[in-house]
């Protein structure tokens, strides 16, 4: 990984439907050198893969809402199983397996308050493991787009 790498990694992540030649010219290499750079860097596992970005309000999920659940008991089965229930809700975008009072932080898209409610109280609670949850309305999300990578070779 050098700084021409990193360079394509941004512009990939800012905007995945550039043609190569576009991306070769915004990273100041030949177009040859660039797919060459591109396709390691696919086959390494760097870019690990190219996603569309729905906006959740124009297809009538634009409530979210960050749920922080802990569970009991905590065990290997019971993470695993929670966490596959959750990635199962169509209203699931995340899930994230964490350490603190909680054990883990769902992201949730939906279209209402009361749809969140129903959701909550008519599937996540009625989970054995579920001992409580706290959930937080977003207001705004943002993502980093393009995210840099923490050390280069060159």
């Amino acid at each position: 990984m050098d700084e021409r790498d990193a360079a394509i990694l941004t512009e990939l992540q800012q905007n995945a439907r550039l043609t190569n030649r576009q991306l070769a010219s915004r990273v100041g290499l030949a177009p040859s050198s660039t797919l060459v750079r591109t396709r390691a860097l696919e086959r390494s596992g760097v870019l690990a893969g190219y996603h569309a970005r729905v906006d959740l309000t124009r297809i009538g999920r634009g409530v979210q809402a960050m749920v922080a659940f802990q569970v009991r008991p905590l065990s290997r089965d019971v993470i695993q199983g929670f966490k596959a229930f959750a990635l199962a809700q169509p209203e699931v975008l995340a899930v994230y397996v964490v350490a603190g009072s909680e054990d883990f932080l769902v992201h949730v898209a939906v279209p209402s308050v009361d749809a969140m409610h129903s959701m909550l109280v008519d599937r996540f609670s009625a989970r054995k493991e579920v001992i409580g949850f706290r959930t937080s309305l977003l207001y705004e999300h943002t993502e980093n787009r393009a995210v840099a990578p923490s050390e280069l070779d060159g």
